[in-house]
């Protein structure tokens, strides 16, 4: 009786054993495990190198609600066209659909993420690639999620053609010489966030409906090129590139639009004898343009195309030193001057001076005036007789007079 009932133990307790972590365990070092159709549990650990390669959506690995669906402990391990979810949802221990930890050589390729907090996160991850996954977090408010992507102290790795949707921040945190490139990112909160990390390339992304587009604080060595970023127009924390304590960056042939802020500069460079090259943006319907804040003097702003802004520039900058920025070369929609010669540089300099403008530098919910008759015939009136002092923002000596559309 007892030998029985022994045996009809057994027999549940492999019904209820996770087949795909026996699985892996029993693999040899460099399988690869083909999962057909099905859901699998998660909750698994990959100690070795090995490869799961499922079947796209239908191959599901499924959490428990806590913790992380899958850890790798490993370098060269491959997950391949899997759908992973139902991560833990505990923000303090960083839940994840997957989790690396101390790895090379790791390959995640045509996933789909849902129903977790973090997506992938990257613990001293080095020499890896995401590539063209599907993430998105399980919270509905930004504060309740957690990141799409996070890489901490993770070098030269690649994180190509993804979207990101739904999800808080795409995270580089001290991670250096990475590749942000070609991915969608939609609704979140730092679409990229680029934290103390160094020689980082951030080139053609799309980002839309972030409160900021692109973030580089305390980073070096930048760069920023061919991204379009939509901000979420008419929102007061919308920001396309946010530099704080930025140096050496290039910002380069983006595209930003429909931005509370633009192009926001505070206390950009941060490091003695840097410069910041900002070139060949197109900077376009939004409420400012660029804006200075703190001690921003070292930068480039050559050719950049600014148009249908609310201001083209603003700034509460250094004792009110923008000026020593080198601003040359650009095109400015309320530049009021001529070209005679034909030589497509305005025959007098554009320079930029607040009015009643400044009225709102500090107290911005006085911008609900802007537009309205009253504003503009104070500004007018200021323009042509002065009864408060204007302050100089900036001067470009050589504006570009037609934008060639």
């Amino acid at each position: 009786m007892f030998r029985a009932l022994f045996s009809i133990f057994l027999f549940f307790l492999h019904l209820n054993a996770n087949v795909l972590q026996k699985s892996i365990d029993n693999a040899p070092a460099g399988a690869t495990i083909k999962l057909w159709a099905g859901t699998y549990s998660g909750n698994i650990v990959i100690n070795k190198p090995i490869t799961l390669l499922g079947q796209g959506e239908k191959t599901l690995i499924k959490g428990e609600s806590r913790g992380n669906v899958i850890s790798i402990n490993s370098s060269h391990v491959t997950l391949k066209n899997l759908k992973i979810i139902k991560s833990g949802n505990r923000l303090e221990n960083l839940d994840s659909a997957v989790f690396i930890k101390d790895a090379k050589f790791i390959s995640i390729e045509n996933c789909i993420i849902d129903e977790s907090l973090f997506g992938i996160f990257m613990d001293n991850v080095n020499d890896s690639s995401i590539v063209k996954n599907k993430i998105s977090s399980n919270g509905e408010s930004i504060g309740l999620r957690g990141d799409g992507i996070r890489l901490w102290f993770s070098h030269n790795n690649l994180i190509k053609n993804n979207n990101v949707k739904k999800s808080r921040d795409v995270v580089l945190m001290r991670s250096h010489n990475n590749t942000i490139e070609e991915n969608q990112i939609e609704d979140g909160r730092y679409a990229i966030y680029n934290y103390h990390s160094k020689n980082n390339k951030i080139t053609n992304n799309r980002i839309k409906n972030s409160a900021v587009g692109v973030f580089i604080e305390g980073s070096l060595d930048v760069e920023i090129i061919n991204n379009i970023i939509k901000g979420h127009h008419g929102a007061a924390t919308s920001m396309g590139i946010l530099l704080m304590g930025a140096s050496s960056t290039k910002v380069k042939d983006n595209i930003l639009a429909q931005c509370n802020q633009a192009l926001y500069i505070d206390n950009s460079p941060m490091q003695i004898d840097t410069k910041n090259w900002i070139l060949d943006n197109q900077i376009m319907y939004s409420t400012r343009g660029l804006d200075f804040r703190g001690k921003s003097l070292g930068n480039v702003i050559k050719r950049n195309i600014l148009l249908g802004n609310m201001d083209n520039i603003m700034s509460d900058s250094y004792k009110g030193r923008t000026n020593e920025n080198e601003i040359t070369g650009n095109y400015w929609d309320d530049y009021e001057g001529f070209d005679l010669n034909k030589d497509n540089i305005g025959d007098s300099s554009y320079k930029k001076y607040l009015y009643l403008d400044q009225l709102w530098v500090k107290n911005p919910e006085l911008r609900f005036f802007y537009g309205s008759p009253l504003y503009s015939m104070l500004n007018f009136l200021l323009k042509l007789a002065p009864f408060m002092e204007p302050i100089f923002v900036i001067e470009d000596k050589k504006p570009i007079f037609n934008n060639r559309f």
